[in-house]
């Protein structure tokens, strides 16, 4: 277990300066802060002026470093090569407004009984979704390849009856709401 300590600090300190050296050949010198989440090493750098260019467009730039940061540590050797690299907050901030959206969704779903099958979205935002859901008890599944990959949302059978149908309230679950 000490080793495996050691190999994902090595990890972690190889990527920061990995990142660190990348960001300064753009003329961008600060600290990256560093952390692990379940053997993911997490990158944060913080907020400049050349948060836009790091980000690119809809987060693409910001992959990409996360790729070829990924792909250095593999190519070094390192056991610990997932990487996740957020700029200025902009994966927080962006989860967290998926996360309301979500909601509502769940919200509707819950409501009218019916599968919602929602717009192709990164495997990351998935995971929110599917996160989001499952603490909903709601059933997802993922279908479709590569860009086109989504999520429909499902009534699972303590909302929905066997027939996917939804339940309607009986006088004594009402009463037993507003006791």
């Amino acid at each position: 277990m000490d080793g495996d300590k050691a190999d994902i600090e090595s990890a972690i300190q190889y990527a920061k300066k990995y990142i660190e050296n990348l960001l300064s050949f753009y003329g961008l010198n600060t600290e990256v802060h560093a952390t692990t989440d379940d053997e993911v090493i997490e990158l944060n750098v913080p907020s400049t002026h050349m948060n836009g260019f790091l980000i690119g467009q809809r987060g693409d730039t910001m992959r990409s470093l996360q790729f070829i940061t990924s792909n250095a540590l593999k190519n070094n050797g390192y056991q610990y090569n997932r990487v996740n690299i957020d700029v200025a907050g902009y994966k927080k901030a962006r989860a967290d407004r998926l996360a309301e959206t979500a909601e509502e969704w769940v919200r509707r779903v819950k409501e009218t009984g019916e599968s919602m099958e929602l717009r192709p979205m990164s495997a990351a935002d998935r995971r929110i979704i599917h996160k989001l859901a499952s603490e909903s008890e709601l059933v997802t599944e993922s279908v479709g390849e590569g860009r086109d990959r989504r999520v429909i949302l499902k009534p699972s059978e303590t909302i929905a009856g066997p027939d996917n149908q939804p339940k309607t309230d009986t006088p004594t679950d009402q009463q037993a709401a507003t006791t």
